[in-house]
């Protein structure tokens, strides 16, 4: 796991006592420094980068007069772990240097941005003279996806990103506020407890920001929004947006649709194009362990999002493939991975799910590796081996899955998730076109949503999103909290988060149109909500009535629904690239990108809402590429494969589930009552219509509970370091 840390501290000036460590924390010759951390900038605000960054993703930028290296005037860069004495020690520039008025901030302005950005320079350059007039978003919109962290003086900015995979955590600790691109360090520099009802929470209404609201799993570690930016001056935090949001009052104007899907287009290819351009990674063949291929490598599943991806990354000028002298297959084709499911169940989808993978990876630009999937790569299998994530996700059943996948492709590789979240219309947005009166729009959407199983149901679907319409905020979200305090969740049968992390909805008649149905709707339930104890859901029906109680927010409900699901997925993703992390490996996802959020967010309403708009799009988007030869039946849907995995894998592995819930941590701790999780499994393994991403959830969440709770060790080190398994000594207080 790679993070970035730091805080910003209430006095001015450098630490006393600090012993000549850059950066450190102390408190009479004590030293708190996180492990295996590599300094960017000291004393009076540290910051460290930690994990295993690569040079190239590590960026520093130093404004100041006399220049960054303490040498003259002019700005300085830095890059990766090598920095110059003066930039990144401490030993002089702007860290810990002060000036003739003894303050020690004075003349501070640096910028630091980790991750992949194609940012040159002069960008950089002309970035932090922006941000010093206040233009934050401009820091936000070169291609790539990274964080940002800017310091002025007193003040320190951390930027994410909008959808969510590269957030960012703070919460009080002596005195001063510190930042993290990570929950789990915070939590132990503070020694912080579990939060068990934001677990409850995330387990009962997962996409709703009302009963999530802006907590983690840990008590006291908050979490800034996607789209905000976390800004900190002399240690006093405030959130701050950088993204204007659609109002509920005044309508957008309409954009034209072959303008925006040109800027879908450019954003694509920049977004690819920034993961080309940077240097090839050869993994260390002598380090002992299962590595990736060198260079770049992409999936092939045969959905319209990977292979967009694998046919721009093949198609663009360069070598985008593995570099010359490392294997037969090196040169400029691109590493193209196709998983092939053996042990899933036969499924005509999937089928021709991998008849259209084999007929693009026909281009000869693209070196095509097909892995088997046997039992051993079923969702559940091997739950007790695996690395701890900073959060719990429904991705920690299908790691084993994936990691078989993944460690077959590059060194960098590009996969499509998030594309049905950025690109497809969220069934709410049906209610923004009628509080636009734009009804003429919603005829092949309602019609489309209403035949999605066979039965013609066009005026439910229509009534749904009129109600959702005339229903306000505080009404809507009200409703769900009644709902939980009386166990209602019929209306979501075999529906749930369908696709959420590969695990898709249950099968069932009319699921597809029942999880439609359910969606249309300010807030609501999740699919684990039903196993849950009374206790638990009154506390989050409690969380939802305060929200309630809470000005009503300026978006209109569709949009905000389709943020809150984006917010999701893209944690959800963040987990995952935990949970299957490869050695010297990155995944890359240039769907969650800010530029391609933000294109994919300019396209009109009308279309989006348009059944197959995501193919569209995307077809469009290659044909501009000079790619207009594509297999028959592209952008067809596979929720059924991944729905028939999830239950074979259910089927396989249902008697190490039942035990795994013999005497669980989420029973000890109040959520749910264990012989009712064990029968819905057993239930659910014989074929019965219940949610399976539900049950994937609770089975994720007790898996992260017990590695916590066999966690050893800490992320910090020093004399002055606080307790060594403080989180996972609150899940022991759970089993006393």
């Amino acid at each position: 796991m790679r993070w970035l840390v730091g805080w910003s501290s209430a006095a001015a000036g450098p630490v006393p006592g600090s012993g000549g460590v850059p950066g450190a924390r102390s408190t009479r010759a004590r030293t708190v420094l996180p492990v295996g951390a590599q300094v960017l900038w000291g004393d009076p605000d540290p910051l460290w980068a930690v994990g295993d960054w690569r040079p190239d993703e590590v960026r520093v930028v130093h404004a100041e007069p006399g220049g960054g290296d303490g040498h003259g005037g002019g700005y300085g860069y830095e890059y990766g772990a090598g920095y110059r004495d003066g930039s990144g020690s401490g030993r002089g520039g702007a860290n810990g240097r002060r000036n003739g008025t003894g303050d020690a901030y004075s003349g501070i302005t640096r910028l630091a941005v980790l991750g992949q950005c194609r940012a040159s320079d002069a960008q950089l350059r002309v970035g932090l003279f922006a941000a010093r007039g206040g233009a934050l978003r401009h820091l936000t919109a070169w291609p790539g996806s990274y964080t940002v962290v800017l310091q002025i003086g007193r003040r320190i900015t951390v930027l994410g990103d909008l959808a969510g995979a590269r957030p960012v955590f703070h919460t009080p600790w002596e005195g001063r506020t510190a930042y993290a691109t990570a929950a789990l360090p915070l939590a132990d520099l503070t020694e912080a407890a579990l939060d068990v009802t934001h677990l409850a929470a995330t387990l009962a209404c997962p996409d709703s920001p009302e009963a999530l609201g802006d907590g983690t799993p840990y008590a006291g570690v908050r979490r800034v929004p996607p789209g905000h930016a976390l800004i900190l001056r002399d240690g006093v935090p405030q959130v701050a947006d950088y993204e204007p949001a659609v109002s509920l009052v005044v309508s957008a104007a309409v954009a034209d649709p072959d303008v925006a899907v040109a800027g879908v287009r450019d954003a694509l290819v920049e977004a690819v194009r920034t993961r080309l351009a940077q240097p090839r990674f050869v993994p260390d063949p002598g380090s002992g362990e299962e590595a990736p291929a060198p260079g770049i490598g992409a999936d092939l599943s045969g959905g319209s999002a990977s292979g967009t991806l694998a046919l721009l990354a093949a198609g663009l000028p360069g070598q985008p493939g593995m570099p010359l002298g490392f294997g037969g297959q090196a040169g400029q084709r691109l590493l193209a991975v196709t998983f092939n499911d053996l042990a899933g169940g036969r499924d005509p989808g999937r089928a021709a799910e991998l008849e259209r993978a084999h007929a693009m990876a026909a281009d000869p630009r693209l070196h095509h590796v097909v892995v088997q999937g046997g039992a051993d790569a079923l969702p559940y299998a091997d739950l007790g081996s695996g690395p701890l994530t900073d959060e719990p996700g429904p991705a920690l059943v299908i790691a084993e899955r994936h990691r078989a996948r993944l460690l077959a492709g590059g060194a960098d590789h590009l996969v499509g998730h998030g594309a049905r979240q950025v690109l497809d219309a969220h069934p709410a947005r049906l209610a923004d076109l009628l509080m636009d009166r734009r009804r003429r729009h919603l005829l092949r959407p309602v019609t489309a949503l209403a035949k999605a199983d066979g039965a013609l149901a066009p005026l439910s679907v229509y009534r749904a999103a009129r109600r959702l319409a005339r229903t306000g905020y505080q009404q809507g979200v009200e409703d769900v909290a009644a709902r939980l305090l009386q166990g209602r969740f019929d209306d979501d049968v075999s529906g749930g988060s369908a696709g959420s992390m590969g695990l898709a909805a249950g099968s069932g008649a009319g699921s597809a149109l029942f999880a439609s149905l359910a969606a249309m709707a300010w807030c609501r339930p999740g699919p684990a909500a039903r196993w849950l104890t009374g206790e638990a859901l009154a506390e989050v029906s409690v969380r939802l009535q305060d929200a309630a109680a809470r000005p009503a927010p300026t978006e209109r409900p569709g949009e905000r629904r389709a943020r809150a699901a984006l917010a999701r997925y893209a944690a959800d993703h963040r987990v995952f690239e935990q949970a299957v992390a490869v050695p010297d490996q990155r995944i890359h996802a240039p769907f969650l990108d800010n530029q391609v959020v933000r294109a994919c967010r300019a396209l009109p309403e009308a279309l989006r809402v348009q059944p197959g708009a995501r193919s569209a799009v995307l077809r469009a988007v290659l044909a501009a590429s000079g790619i207009r030869d594509l297999p028959p039946g592209w952008g067809a849907n596979s929720h059924a494969s991944t729905a028939a995995a999830a239950r074979a894998g259910l089927r396989t592995s249902v008697e190490d589930l039942v035990q795994l819930f013999e005497a669980p941590l989420l029973a000890d701790a109040g959520l749910i009552e264990a012989r009712v999780v064990q029968g819905a499994l057993r239930a659910a393994a014989a074929g019965e219509p219940l949610p399976l991403d539900g049950l994937a959830e609770l089975v994720g969440t007790e898996v992260w509970l017990r590695r916590l709770l066999a966690r050893r060790g800490s992320c910090w080190t020093g004399t002055d370091a606080p307790g060594q398994r403080a989180v996972a000594g609150g899940v022991q207080r759970l089993s006393l």
